[in-house]
């Protein structure tokens, strides 16, 4: 008789056209920056701490969001323009950050997937709470998840334009997590 396999171990598949621009959505916590280091090759993930970084010599300095997210829409620009596939790991729980990332993508042609991450609000506050190193103020974390609530009702993230839409809703979903590529028909 073959095993069973047990429904919480069997892996939760994502398939990627190649290339294209990756949206992961969630408030600090959830688990973004995880899932991108553990699926994507860094040289594919266009983070806005890392350009804040770059910009400010602090990921958490709030004050170089702007000229990171210019130079992060610049990377993103080149690296569809290349035929690459792109990462943009930030919250991108507003419209207006979703949006401003498919207009860049639209003139390449290439699919725009969202993957979501709608974990627990009390699992995401404890996940960031315990962090090591730079911890987001929980009021700005509440703030973000007010934001993901209104994304994801009926209709609305649908309605943006993206190719496809993934919900990871549990921290098993983010451990069963296999992302597989096929490329583009020509």
């Amino acid at each position: 008789m073959p095993l069973r396999r047990d429904a919480v171990s069997d892996p939760l598949l994502i398939e990627l056209p190649q290339p294209c621009l990756v949206v992961l959505i969630g408030a600090a916590g959830a688990g973004k920056s995880t899932l991108a280091a553990r699926h994507f090759a860094p040289s594919e993930i266009l983070s806005s701490d890392a350009f804040r970084a770059m910009v400010s010599g602090d990921e958490s300095d709030q004050r170089a969001t702007r000229s990171a997210f210019a130079i992060l829409h610049r990377q993103l620009a080149k690296r569809l323009a290349a035929g690459r596939t792109a990462v943009v790991d930030a919250t991108n729980v507003t419209p207006y950050a979703r949006r401003t990332l498919l207009r860049v993508a639209a003139p390449f042609g290439v699919p725009g997937v969202a993957i979501v991450l709608d974990l627990d609000p009390e699992l995401v506050l404890a996940r960031n709470a315990g962090r090591v190193g730079r911890v987001v103020p929980e009021a700005a974390v509440r703030h973000q998840l007010d934001h993901l609530r209104r994304a994801l009702a009926p209709g609305r993230l649908e309605g943006e334009g993206f190719d496809a839409i993934h919900m990871l809703t549990t921290a098993g979903d983010l451990d069963r997590l296999v992302i597989s590529r096929r490329p583009l028909p020509q």
